[in-house]
């Protein structure tokens, strides 16, 4: 599970805003550190060795994230590209 960072803040435009240590990839899941899913990275923004990440959150009442720190989702296996067997 990869590390984004802590949430700093909820934006008025009802984003979750995280000062980002290793900025994820626009798209990608964000989960808790329960892996209880929060939303989906809307964008990052900021200086390069500084950057900012905007999450947009699925959950109810997102402030209560604050200070809280995120994760981008754990890769199912056929996100890996991993074969899936059929029966």
């Amino acid at each position: 599970m990869q590390k984004i960072g802590r949430v700093l803040h909820v934006s008025p435009g009802k984003n979750v805003i995280i000062k980002a240590e290793k900025p994820p990839k626009i798209g990608v899941e964000v989960v808790d550190e329960r892996l209880k899913p929060v939303g989906t990275v809307f964008d990052v923004f900021g200086p390069v060795a500084s950057p900012y990440v905007a999450v947009k959150p699925r959950v109810k009442g997102p402030r209560r994230l604050v200070h809280h720190v995120l994760y981008v989702a754990p890769k199912t296996n056929r996100e890996k590209g991993e074969a899936v067997e059929r029966r």
